[in-house]
């Protein structure tokens, strides 16, 4: 095992999370078609292996710190690009009933190669933008996790993202720095899709520093029917 897989796996297992042999032979997979696919389309930024291991893999499965993922049935992550959070939650946890939504069809093509690479079972992945799947009666008021990974301001991601969750369900957040602003530019967001604060998570990414935090929102009731509005409209108007 290389300094970066050892540093990951020890890192995780501060936090209760141990990895098999499998699993960390898939996290090398999917780096290394991450790497591969990024020469020919734009997935991320971050190419360097520890990096990719810390910024991309760590920070993605910070949201089982937070989440009782072992109990949670069905997470969709919207607008995953490359598959953060979602690929790496559903290695870590496979029992996980996965839902990948995403506008850009290449990317979806990536995930599915990646999915099929990887021997992932139960993952859909839907080509579409989140308000119009959001508003098909199969993923509407469905997924106990909901998550969306530095995509939007909270007001705006609040539309995208509650109507999939369930009531009662969690709709996570992941962010850099620290959202208060974003909080209360988002109050209005909270009452008109029947949602509360239930808390917000802090912490700083391994070796680097640099600071994370995670808002938790519980779903109390079901989207109102004329929310999310037609693609465009949130992104213009959004409630605040």
């Amino acid at each position: 095992m290389d300094t970066t897989v050892a540093e990951f796996t020890a890192l995780l297992k501060e936090r209760g999370l141990e990895l098999s042999m499998k699993q960390l032979e898939q996290f090398e997979l999917y780096y290394q078609e991450l790497v591969s696919w990024n020469e020919k389309m734009n997935l991320t930024g971050i190419t360097e292996r520890s990096q990719v291991y810390t910024k991309h893999f760590y920070d993605s499965l910070s949201l089982a710190f937070y989440v009782n993922m072992q109990e949670t049935k069905s997470l969709a992550d919207i607008g995953s690009g490359a598959g953060f959070p979602g690929i790496p939650l559903k290695i870590c946890f496979p029992q996980l009933k996965l839902t990948i939504v995403d506008s850009l069809s290449k990317r979806i093509t990536f995930l599915q190669h990646v999915c099929d690479t990887l021997g992932l079972t139960e993952v859909q992945l839907i080509h579409g933008r989140a308000e119009d799947v959001a508003r098909q009666f199969v993923h509407r008021d469905a997924y106990d996790v909901v998550t969306a990974r530095a995509v939007a301001r909270l007001s705006l991601l609040n539309e995208f993202c509650l109507p999939f969750t369930r009531k009662d369900g969690i709709f996570a957040a992941m962010k850099g720095s620290d959202p208060a602003e974003e909080l209360e530019e988002a109050k209005r967001s909270f009452k008109e899709l029947r949602a509360e604060l239930h808390k917000v998570e802090s912490f700083s990414l391994p070796v680097e520093e640099s600071s994370r935090h995670i808002i938790l929102v519980r779903k109390t009731g079901a989207t109102p029917s004329k929310y999310p509005r037609k693609p465009g409209v949130p992104a213009k108007s959004p409630l605040i």
